[in-house]
């Protein structure tokens, strides 16, 4: 992220000067946002590997790149990305604006909870409290979420990069935003472009590479401007007290999967990130590494691939001693293929051909292969079920569509 942006090829030099030119100075002004200093409690951190993406355009670097991604991706399937060409201050800005959201004061929030959010509807304001924790002690979540889903207008296609043509994350969604929000949108918007121009289109090539298909095959389905359930998300856990800690078992959300392709993270000092190693089977911690994103595959990117890349499980543990004081602040990009991509193994590939990865869970089970949209909905409709317990087994290995059985993860 230091490197000399002349350096660079002239379409990724001109997004370097939008973040660094012309939004300087930004619209609108926002106080710094700090972050809480890391735990120096010695954890059993997980053993991830970093994509330096540096090496993109380099000569021969996509072919080493996509080597080094597929054998993350059937790995630990987390990985770290570095040099990914967006400046700490444009990172830091999008932590404030969450900040200032989270300051709003609940009954303001409470005006953007989406209608339908107990029937899947994701895009807005999500209260904590929808998942009981602890049946003795009634202790729920306290996770909050703010979605602003990104822009899909067919209408308005444009570079990612245009600093004249911005459809403020508003193309095919109906979707209003508190002031803060409203505020920043642009500058949202901008952030959220970079992240597929800079993170999203490279990684989509690389796996292309890596599975033998055009490169052009998964950024095709994968297009910005295109409806899809792409979303930016400011996530805010709540601390408990250590005592709440012990009765909930330390564990603020149990292990799960993510349902689009890519997940991105930034870095969060608040250590509660937890991965279960498919190597050892084990839960390890993710450590915060500085300049880096932290990226996970999810179950879109295992039902296109046969299970040839697996969506991997992870889940949010209360923090080490020395920050359960706090409350931690999270910025993610979820990225998902477009609304009508059917979800069919994908029959192009050599690699999936030659490995024998040809059927995912619903085709393998007879069952009707449904499209993204369908998919999407119905696990973010089990996802939010008011009142749930995780412990509860009918609920923790519910059948989200035919041919699709949850797994319950501790």
């Amino acid at each position: 992220m230091n490197e000399d942006p002349r350096e660079r090829p002239h379409t990724e030099l001109r997004i370097w000067h939008k973040y660094n030119a012309i939004e300087k100075p930004y619209e609108k002004s926002l106080s710094s946002y700090s972050y809480v200093p890391e735990t120096t409690e010695n954890l059993d951190w997980a053993e991830l590997v970093t994509l330096d993406l540096s090496l993109y355009h380099t000569p021969g670097g996509k072919k080493e790149l996509a080597a080094f991604l597929i054998k993350a991706l059937r790995g630990r399937g987390f990985f770290y990305v570095k040099n990914f060409n967006i400046p700490e201050e444009a990172v830091n800005r999008q932590f404030a604006i969450g900040r200032e959201f989270y300051e709003l004061p609940l009954d303001e929030k409470l005006k953007y909870v989406p209608n339908g959010l107990d029937d899947g509807q994701f895009n807005g304001y999500v209260p904590a409290g929808r998942r009981v924790l602890d049946l003795n002690s009634g202790l729920r979540d306290r996770v909050e979420i703010y979605n602003i889903p990104s822009t899909s207008s067919p209408s308005r296609r444009h570079s990612a990069i245009s600093p004249d043509n911005i459809a403020e994350f508003n193309g095919s969604f109906e979707h209003q935003h508190p002031e803060i929000i409203n505020e920043h949108i642009k500058e949202i918007d901008n952030f959220a472009r970079a992240l597929h121009s800079e993170v999203l289109d490279p990684l989509h090539v690389l796996l292309a590479i890596a599975l033998e298909l055009p490169e052009n095959y998964f950024t095709n389905i994968h297009r910005y401007d295109v409806k899809s359930e792409d979303h930016l998300r400011y996530m805010k856990y709540g601390k408990f007290t250590p005592e709440e800690n012990e009765q909930i078992g330390n564990l603020w959300g149990r292990g799960h999967t993510d349902l689009g392709s890519f997940t991105l993270l930034f870095r969060q000092p608040v250590a509660a990130l937890q991965i279960r190693d498919p190597i050892h089977n084990e839960w390890k911690w993710v450590k915060p590494q500085d300049a880096t994103l932290t990226v996970n595959a999810c179950d879109a990117l295992s039902f296109l691939t046969g299970g040839y890349v697996k969506s991997t499980v992870h889940r949010v543990a209360s923090p080490p001693k020395d920050q359960q004081h706090v409350d931690r602040l999270g910025l993610l990009y979820f990225s998902r293929p477009h609304n009508d991509v059917v979800l069919n193994t994908i029959k192009e590939s050599p690699v999936l051909q030659r490995e024998g990865y040809t059927e995912n869970d619903f085709e393998k089970s007879g069952s009707s292969v449904p499209t993204v949209e369908k998919w999407t909905f119905a696990k973010q409709k089990w996802q939010r079920t008011k009142g749930a317990y995780g412990n509860d087994q009918s609920f923790s290995t519910a059948v989200i569509l035919p041919g699709f059985q949850e797994k319950s993860y501790a």
